[in-house]
């Protein structure tokens, strides 16, 4: 079972610990407490926080009600990703401090009061981790423009401002922290990725990795499966508002469009479209191209028609790649109690021709 992430690090990211709750390596905080602060006493000759960080959604929401005073944001773009736009708006401005940390001058970078040019990918030396766990190397084929610099430098930078003791010289010596923080990582070196791709667990340098991490059975057993509880919807279709709005990518542009609305296959689709069924199209008399507008409860966005039978009838389809007519205005702040993915699937609209 290999789960598709979202992103091409995101195993990477977790695996050094970019969760709330979670340490380099998967000791959890709170569960682990004794655990994680003698890692970090040991490997970074600190002290470990007394509480857990915030979740993405519990940081908006403490936003909102004053208690979170600053925000540093890297490589997100809440302002077209996240649910319920105007929220997310009210909720950024009302910060007395807000950092966006990005390639390009983003819909959340407008409202930062400082922003940091960030070089790509394709400009900076690092590894990435998939989803299968391989280790990768990356290295830098351009120059970046302008400012930019890569993260890891002018994280180092800042943290030395406030008056923190950091020695990062380049992506190597931060992986030989990693190594020393992350037993998974513990024989991955940068002399071993030049050879090609480690997939972790690998402890040490004699190790040569872990292509398939269980061949038999898992630490438990055999593979454990847990029902999911069904909850109901956080609203249905009516009278006001008797369409389902679902939302979601396209195939020509990834995620808020930060990148791919700047490439090439931008021209293929540049702006928001609607697609309905044939027989809702005929029923509100649209046609194919026609502007047409979605409300919901929380917002309204206006965009061109796709008639097509990929969608049921009483359902809409909009992606949610485009900043200035933001799909997500539409949708309500509700979450999945474990996971924290908002209810982008199921929200209540009303369709009619602009």
């Amino acid at each position: 079972i290999n789960p598709l992430r979202g992103h091409n690090n995101v195993q990477g990211a977790c695996d050094v610990g970019c969760m709330p709750e979670i340490l380099p390596g998967y000791i959890n905080i709170s569960s682990e407490r004794e655990k994680a602060q003698a890692r970090v006493k040991e490997v970074l000759g600190g002290e470990l926080p007394p509480n857990p960080g915030k979740s993405m959604v519990k940081m908006i929401e403490a936003a909102l009600d004053g208690s979170l005073k600053g925000l540093y944001i890297m490589g997100e773009n809440p302002m077209v990703s996240d649910p319920d736009t105007n929220k997310q708006r009210e909720a950024l401005e009302n910060l007395e401090f807000l950092v966006v940390q990005d390639l390009f001058l983003t819909e959340t970078a407008m409202l930062a009061d400082v922003v940091l040019p960030a070089a790509s990918w394709a400009e900076r030396e690092g590894t990435f981790t998939n989803t299968s766990r391989a280790v990768q190397r990356i290295r830098k084929a351009v120059e970046s423009p302008g400012e930019a610099k890569p993260d890891w430098w002018i994280i180092t930078e800042i943290a030395k401002a406030c008056g923190a003791s950091w020695n990062y010289d380049s992506p190597r010596t931060v992986m030989e922290e990693i190594r020393r923080f992350v037993p998974q990582y513990g024989g991955i070196t940068y002399e071993r990725l030049e050879e090609g791709p480690l997939m972790w667990p690998c402890p040490d340098e004699n190790h040569p990795g872990t292509p398939i991490l269980y061949t038999r059975e898992f630490p438990h057993g055999k593979a454990r499966f847990a029902p999911c509880d069904w909850q109901k919807p956080h609203e249905e279709p009516d009278a006001e508002y008797p369409f389902i709005a679902t939302i979601g990518r396209s195939l020509y542009h990834f995620h808020t469009g930060t990148m791919t609305r700047r490439s090439p296959s931008g021209e293929y689709i540049g702006s928001l479209y609607v697609e309905i069924n044939p027989a809702d199209a005929e029923r509100l008399q649209i046609k194919n191209g026609d502007k047409v507008r979605v409300s919901s409860r929380r917002g309204v966005v206006e965009g061109r028609a796709i008639i097509t039978d990929r969608v049921p009838l009483s359902m809409v389809f909009l992606p949610f790649h485009f900043g200035e007519q933001p799909a997500n205005a539409l949708t309500a702040s509700v979450f999945d109690e474990e996971a924290e993915t908002p209810a982008y699937k199921i929200n209540a609209v009303k369709v009619e021709k602009s």
